[in-house]
């Protein structure tokens, strides 16, 4: 076992699926950026706040779905906080994100798995989108 095969510390907390593996969500999620960097809208959006930094974003990517989906607790960010600083996202781009995400997880992944994460994005997209764009109005007192 290496470190990154770490066993859930919560043993309630098991993964969505035994068959997800940590090389099954390396290949998602390098196949899934290549494509997202390559696109016209989404790539220059990441190339603004990724740039050369690649190789540093894409493990933490790995942990944040080994987190969401195998139950590790890797992934120790604050996605909220750094998604509320990119101004140049528009809410339609996540349209686009989940695109290319549903895409990606349905070419890669397993019939039985692939759902499971793109479930998933789908629910991140919408906490995102709603934290972004649409925060609740103070009510008068």
């Amino acid at each position: 076992m290496t470190s990154i095969d770490v066993i859930p510390a919560n043993p309630r907390r098991k993964p969505l699926h035994p068959d997800i593996s940590e090389d099954m969500i390396d290949r998602l999620v390098k196949a899934f950026y290549a494509k997202v960097r390559a696109h016209d809208r989404l790539g220059p959006i990441f190339d603004t706040v990724i740039g050369d930094k690649w190789e540093e974003h894409l493990p933490k990517m790995n942990d944040f779905w080994s987190s969401v989906t195998r139950m590790t607790g890797r992934y120790k960010g604050k996605p909220m906080v750094k998604h509320l600083k990119l101004k140049q996202v528009q809410p339609e781009d996540f349209d686009i994100w989940l695109q290319l995400f549903r895409e990606t997880a349905d070419e890669l992944l397993p019939p039985d798995i692939a759902p499971i994460f793109i479930s998933r994005s789908e629910r991140i997209a919408e906490s995102l989108k709603l934290g972004m764009f649409f925060a609740p109005v103070e009510k008068p007192k």
